[in-house]
């Protein structure tokens, strides 16, 4: 009927063990998905800055609005006049350019 000292004695309260059983496995998680996912999707981000940041003239590009033309002029740090048929030009931002296609000769100089 009577529980023994000896047994009452051993359910203790948790120890640091325990703590640190816990708390491990959950940096493990963070170091894979560092390591896996937030690591390469940094350095994806940088490369497609760099790429946006070397735009010039004659590049053919591809706008996150699905438009594909050829950079007519480089208008400031911000945006791209791009030539998407003949004779029609849009103007576009740095940031709405989502790929280079081809990195093409300078056009010639407009004469006006």
């Amino acid at each position: 009927m009577f529980v023994t000292p000896a047994f009452a004695q051993s359910a203790g309260s948790p120890g640091m063990g325990d703590f640190m059983g816990m708390i491990l496995p959950l940096v493990m998680i963070m170091a894979v998905f560092w390591f896996l996912l937030i690591r390469p999707q940094q350095r994806k981000l940088k490369e497609h800055q760099d790429v946006i940041s070397k735009i010039s003239r004659g590049d053919t590009v591809v706008t996150s609005g699905g438009l594909i033309g050829r950079v007519a002029k480089v208008v400031d740090d911000k945006e791209l006049l791009v030539e998407v048929g003949e004779n029609v030009k849009v103007r576009v931002l740095r940031q709405g350019v989502s790929d280079v296609r081809a990195k093409g000769e300078p056009a010639k100089a407009e004469t006006k």
